[in-house]
């Protein structure tokens, strides 16, 4: 399953096994963080449900971390989905590949702008042009009609940004002509399962440029990580400032006894 949706409410019963998407666990975060604020949570309580809220991989693993909350909401958005597919295999990225035509077949910008980001799905074949405007190809949260896809850019004095989530094999066959086509930092091999993004065409006078990114749930995962971090390096810190007093104390004490 892959659309960022609930299960229809004319179902019987909720299916715990369905996908949970990015926006579905932000959510859930933001009702957490609501608990602390009103004091329905402490810091433990609240660290170890937001921790476990990013690491859900579907609804039912979502669904408890909220129960007892009085603003709890169910983790989904309003649009009803078909429960005629089977539930993704945990960690892999075959949730993602749906087939299909795509949601948007091209974008063009004319002293403008365009962007495709969020929930869409990326077609076989995506065609962007930019002519003294820009664009934005976002792919961390798409999904993909096929395995390989093939994103088509023109950029004639203006720019053309294409975002793609890491894992993901990129190849960069664009041409630039007083212009240039950037290609992305290499993070390894690329994800088993995850789709092939071919970008081409060409910039003049202009620029493509291609670059790997997280989610931004993703990102405010690794933000509270590393204030967790911080958190737990400070206890150590006062821990070992109380040892260290309580042994000078003890010192003094035996001191005292001896005179």
């Amino acid at each position: 399953m892959t659309d960022d949706a609930v299960p229809d409410h004319r179902a019987s019963a909720p299916v715990p096994d369905l996908r949970a998407s990015d926006a579905d666990r932000e959510r859930v975060a933001e009702v957490l963080r609501d608990g602390l604020a009103e004091g329905r949570l402490d810091m433990v309580e609240f660290e170890e449900r937001l921790e476990a809220a990013y690491k859900a991989r579907t609804y039912g693993e979502l669904a408890p971390l909220t129960r007892d909350l009085p603003t709890a909401v169910a983790p989904a958005g309003p649009t009803p989905v078909s429960f005629t597919k089977a539930p993704a295999q945990s960690g892999s990225w075959a949730s993602r590949i749906v087939g299909g035509e795509g949601s948007s077949a091209g974008g063009v910008a004319i002293l403008s702008g365009f962007e495709r980001k969020g929930r869409w799905t990326v077609p076989r074949r995506f065609n962007g042009f930019a002519f003294m405007g820009g664009g934005e190809i976002d792919l961390r949260e798409a999904n993909f009609a096929d395995h390989e896809v093939v994103i088509n850019c023109v950029a004639v004095m203006g720019g053309v940004q294409v975002i793609v989530p890491p894992g993901v094999e990129v190849v960069v066959r664009g041409v630039g002509i007083m212009g240039g086509f950037e290609h992305p930092r290499d993070d390894g091999p690329p994800e088993p399962g995850a789709p092939r993004v071919v970008i081409g065409r060409f910039a003049f006078w202009g620029g493509v440029g291609v670059s790997r990114k997280v989610t931004r749930a993703e990102q405010q995962r690794l933000k509270e990580q590393r204030r967790q971090e911080r958190l737990e390096r400070r206890e150590a810190r006062q821990e070992l400032y109380r040892a260290r007093r309580e042994e000078r104390q003890e010192e003094r004490e035996r001191r005292r006894h001896g005179e």
